[in-house]
């Protein structure tokens, strides 16, 4: 397992934290802020929608099981105003409710595991620092080179 100094943030990007559980909160907060990027949280779906409109959040991570708006139900509202910009699900049902992106809007979906943390970091990265196409050489296109090379 990989350590989480090699988690690393490569920018201070901005990340809206929504959950009703202040510990799970508090936990996932502590460990990006950690890692150097900068978390706002929210303890509702309806102080996060203010939350969007006087932040530019990069990222924004929320819960599933919430009281009284889900995260599907945030989710929705984002998307509805046109909130581009990543969402990350979790969820201790994840499985068992056969929640995944394609579903509920989210970028991705994280089960609530013993692994949590190290996917939420993994994903966080992954979508805050997308990778880079790799420059092609001397104008060749990409598949001109793969043939060339293997013959």
């Amino acid at each position: 397992m990989r350590s989480v100094s090699s988690f690393r943030a490569s920018s201070h990007a901005l990340i809206l934290m929504v959950d009703d559980n202040r510990d799970g909160v508090l936990a996932r907060r502590s460990v990006l802020e950690e890692l150097g990027y900068q978390v706002i949280s929210a303890g509702c779906g309806a102080d996060a929608l203010n939350l969007v409109k006087e932040h530019q959040f990069d990222l924004v991570v929320t819960d599933f099981k919430m009281e009284p708006m889900d995260g599907l139900e945030l989710i929705r509202h984002l998307r509805a105003g046109n909130f581009a910009k990543p969402i990350i699900l979790l969820s201790g049902f994840a499985e068992k409710l056969g929640l995944r992106p394609e579903s509920t809007g989210a970028d991705v979906v994280v089960q609530k595991s013993a692994n949590e943390v190290a996917n939420l970091l993994r994903h966080t990265k992954r979508l805050l620092n997308p990778p880079r196409k790799p420059a092609s050489v001397s104008g060749t296109p990409p598949r001109a080179r793969g043939k060339a090379a293997s013959s």
